[in-house]
């Protein structure tokens, strides 16, 4: 059996009834939307928005591209990264006459957490959590999630110097050090094991990477023009 989905100025899609491609979604109790993946948009059919996570979870058995990095390496990739950043911290604090640079890398590994927990919320997730048979895990990651967001947003309306700052970096590092054993040790394996397509989940990735990193830069020159 096929399915026709027909929308105002779009090509039609067929979907056969055997394919495997929302076996991610098959919790959720509402019709499929198709949009494109880069924001929430309004959907053409009815009139409503699908948001970055249910788009997710409707393409996590879509067909990748040959040659993509998958989701997992691309995490893996954030993981080590960040890792050396706390790393080079704990050099700068046993060190004299550094809080110039403190701060500029405390500001940098904030950046780069906010980005790597946004994208894993709107599309890795999602998609882990609806092909997998594990939300405690999942609910466990979102509670991380959230702590790792309080203490970024203390530090970020903090200076080196400040009472607790250093204190506070470090305890960051210790919990994502955490959430990341966790995440490849556990839920890694668990997502590869439920084959989903992973290349396909690093392609989404890096687009919404690159587009979040975009609206970051045009709202930092805004902010120097306006300063200037």
């Amino acid at each position: 059996m096929c399915v026709i989905v027909r929308c105002a100025g779009t090509a039609v899609l067929t979907i056969r009834a055997s394919d495997k491609l929302f076996v991610g979604v098959a919790r959720r109790k509402r019709p499929i939307h198709f949009t494109t993946r880069s924001q929430r948009t309004a959907d053409s059919c009815g009139g409503g928005t699908l948001t970055h996570t249910e788009s997710t979870m409707t393409q996590a058995k879509t067909r990748s591209a040959p040659g993509a990095k998958d989701a997992i390496a691309i995490l893996t990739e954030d993981h080590k990264k960040v890792k050396k950043m706390f790393m080079d911290f704990e050099k700068l604090m046993n060190s004299e006459n550094k809080e110039v640079q403190k701060g500029t890398l405390v500001k940098k590994i904030c950046e780069e957490l906010t980005l790597h927990t946004q994208v894993e919320e709107e599309i890795f997730y999602p998609a882990v959590r609806g092909a997998i048979d594990d939300d405690e895990l999942m609910d466990e990651a979102d509670v991380e999630h959230d702590g790792a967001k309080e203490l970024i947003a203390q530090l970020e309306d903090m200076e080196p110097g400040d009472d607790h700052y250093d204190a506070k970096v470090t305890v960051l590092g210790e919990n994502v050090d955490h959430h990341v054993k966790e995440e490849q040790d556990e839920m890694f394996p668990k997502a590869k094991k439920a084959k989903l397509d992973l290349a396909a989940l690093g392609t989404q990735m890096l687009e919404r990477k690159q587009e979040l990193q975009a609206g970051d830069d045009a709202s930092t020159a805004k902010k120097n023009a306006r300063a200037a």
